[in-house]
């Protein structure tokens, strides 16, 4: 199963899940997160078959995120107003996402890992 790794390669967090794949031999197609953001309509994919809220989809700990006062804009728009702003930069997109076109992980845990890519 070919897998697409949204990723930063200076975030430790991406690091450690590249680290892990590589570990257990999943193979994946690394993809510069902020080179190369999804789009609008990726993103929306990405979001739905997560099943998380569209809101995890945000790197809330980013300096982006900060700059543009996003924490209290996130309760109020549209779903379409959020993934415009995802696809608009990929720094504001929380990382890695994982994908194999059916299931999404959405940061990195290692348990959440095991279950869904092994």
């Amino acid at each position: 199963m070919a897998l697409t790794f949204y990723w930063y390669p200076k975030c430790g967090t991406c690091r450690k899940a590249k680290k892990w794949l590589e570990t257990h031999n999943v193979s994946f197609e690394a993809i510069h997160i902020s080179d190369n953001p999804p789009n609008q309509q990726q993103l929306e994919e990405l979001y739905q078959k997560s099943g998380l809220e569209l809101k995890k989809f945000f790197n809330t700990s980013g300096q982006k995120y900060r700059e543009l006062g996003l924490k209290d804009r996130i309760k109020s728009a549209s779903e379409d107003e959020l993934l415009e702003l995802l696809a608009s930069d990929g720094m504001l997109i929380k990382r890695p996402i994982l994908t194999d076109g059916n299931h999404v992980t959405v940061g990195f845990n290692e348990e959440q890992y095991e279950k869904t890519w092994l």
